[in-house]
């Protein structure tokens, strides 16, 4: 299933017996529909069934966006586009992600276990970024970003 979502669909070939075999490997054609194993039938659907899994883990906002790509590799590339984006997006969201750990503080009226979550979500967000920061870092951030009294 992997395959049909990073490669598309599988071809479901068979031997070309009137071609003369070139380098050990046989020449390899399109299997006709009407020879199908059920095994070729199995891995032929497999495109349908990875779409179906793809479509029942996304939110409706996300599915609108996609709903129109024919192959699980569409969708798939879509999604990849949509959460990722290109290199300037994701060098975009690193950087906004930095900006808001450089000034992170604790707000006033806000505990101490809001503003560790708070923290915690921000590490999360740069580490996904590939924005990894040493443990002493962080710990010197979260303190000095605790108000004086």
């Amino acid at each position: 299933m992997w395959y049909v979502i990073t490669e598309g669909l599988m071809k479901i070939l068979k031997s070309n017996k009137a071609v003369a075999i070139t380098d050990g490997a046989p020449h390899r054609i399109e299997k006709p529909r009407e020879e199908w194993t059920t095994e070729d039938k199995r891995k032929a659907n497999l495109d349908n069934v990875a779409k179906d899994i793809l479509y029942k883990t996304l939110d409706k906002v996300t599915f609108s966006k996609i709903k129109l790509c024919k192959t699980a590799k569409e969708i798939w590339e879509k999604l990849i586009q949509l959460c990722e984006g290109n290199e300037q997006t994701k060098e975009n969201k690193l950087t906004v992600a930095v900006q808001k750990f450089d000034n992170i503080k604790m707000k006033a009226g806000e505990s101490m276990r809001e503003y560790d979550e708070r923290v915690n979500r921000i590490i999360n967000e740069l580490n996904a970024l590939g924005k990894v920061y040493s443990n002493k870092k962080i710990a010197l951030k979260v303190v000095r970003g605790l108000p004086k009294e």
